[in-house]
């Protein structure tokens, strides 16, 4: 692997612990302690939740330690990831997303104006449920770089001038969704539910310092 401090087009970026998150739809299930900077989504019969920054960025560095849900988890999908605005069918996106059909895997993608098809798996070498485990994301005008725990697991440079790249300010998100019905549930696994309620923790979630973009979404 790669290191990333040999690039001098990575150059270090400022973060700071995300003080404050929007919840998207289902908010019982989310739970956010301002004092301990501590998120927990549950999927469960009310289905799952979404959360999010309250603003945008444009380039940075974006990490968290995620514990991961334990027990059945086929069929989920659980996530942190970039969006310019989920939903939009010309978003730009830039993602980690856990297949709950088998949890020592993880899958990187990114999106420009609502095209992807650029999926790698990952093997991660452990139960994404077993601890916290940190994932970052290091996104810059020409490159993108996926980390877990320190180590860089991937690098995508824009190939010249011009051609697609994600160039959107965009949101941190992260969910806990039932993802069994795409691809007849080759992708994520059938849905079982056996080990329902489902908890993903979050902790240490940080964001860029000075790349926010004042929007009004």
């Amino acid at each position: 692997m790669a290191d990333p401090a040999l690039h001098a087009e990575t150059a270090h970026h400022q973060i700071q612990p995300l003080k404050e998150i929007a919840i998207d739809y289902c908010p019982e299930a989310c739970n956010y302690s301002p004092e301990t900077s501590e998120i927990a989504v549950t999927f469960d019969d009310r289905g799952g939740a979404r959360w999010r920054s309250t603003t945008r960025y444009l380039y940075g560095t974006f990490s968290a330690q995620i514990k991961c849900p334990s027990g059945n988890t086929s069929g989920l999908n659980f996530n942190i990831y970039l969006s310019s605005l989920e939903g939009d069918k010309s978003q730009d996106e830039i993602d980690f997303e856990f297949l709950g059909k088998d949890r020592t895997i993880v899958q990187t993608n990114y999106y420009t104006t609502g095209t992807g098809s650029r999926e790698e798996i990952h093997d991660l070498g452990f139960d994404c449920s077993d601890n916290f485990h940190e994932y970052v994301i290091k996104w810059y005008p020409t490159v993108i770089e996926w980390l877990i725990d320190g180590k860089l697991v991937r690098r995508v440079e824009r190939e010249e001038e011009g051609s697609a790249f994600p160039e959107k300010p965009m949101f941190l998100y992260s969910s806990v969704w039932d993802a069994s019905y795409i691809d007849e549930g080759r992708w994520t696994g059938p849905y079982s539910g056996s080990d329902a309620p489902y908890v993903c923790l979050y902790r240490n979630v940080y964001v860029p310092v000075e790349t926010a973009v004042e929007t009004t979404s």
